[in-house]
């Protein structure tokens, strides 16, 4: 099963996955994806630690996901915009090698036997972009984001802090007709 959650910065998503893996797993992997970028950074880092309880097995893996997740697990990845950071990052702000790298890596996640609960932001619906990596970047964002949900059984967009389903109620709709 696949879980896609998007939204804007501080709208809830993490909340949502955690809270919705431990109603599925009583011991939930966090994977994190995130470089330590500055002391900033660090500080949401460990805020999302601080936030997450005793239940929770905290993995940190940069970009080769499918390495570090186990079959039967309950995974909440957080998140792709972190993710695709590194490989744009590592590819010197090249959009099309990004998007091979981080295509062929999900593709990976789907083969495994887990519940993937995969975290995003939606950054092409806030300011544009001043900067050409800036503007690159979310050229790349939206069609990561795109690919994923297309293999979501199920997608939420956070909305100040209030899930909006966006996939999944038709999937129901049609088992039922």
């Amino acid at each position: 099963m696949l879980y896609y959650i998007t939204g804007g910065e501080r709208s809830g998503k993490s909340k949502y996955a955690q809270d919705l893996a431990v109603q599925l797993s009583d011991t939930p992997y966090y994977l994190a994806t995130s470089r330590v970028w500055d002391e900033d950074h660090r500080q949401r880092i460990d805020r999302h630690i601080a936030d997450r309880d005793s239940r929770w097995i905290s993995i940190e893996e940069e970009k080769e996901l499918s390495k570090v997740i186990q079959d039967n697990s309950v995974v909440v990845i957080d998140c792709v915009t972190l993710w695709l950071t590194n490989f744009f990052v590592d590819t010197k702000n090249d959009i099309e090698k990004s998007l091979t790298l981080a295509k062929a890596e999900f593709d990976k996640l789907l083969k495994i036997d887990a519940t993937i609960l995969i975290i995003s932001n939606e950054i092409g619906m806030g300011v544009h972009a001043t900067t050409e990596a800036g503007r690159k970047f979310t050229e790349l964002q939206g069609w990561m984001n795109q690919y994923i949900a297309k293999y979501a059984d199920k997608a939420v967009l956070m909305v100040s802090g209030i899930p909006v389903e966006i996939k999944g109620a038709e999937v129901l709709l049609k088992k039922q007709i």
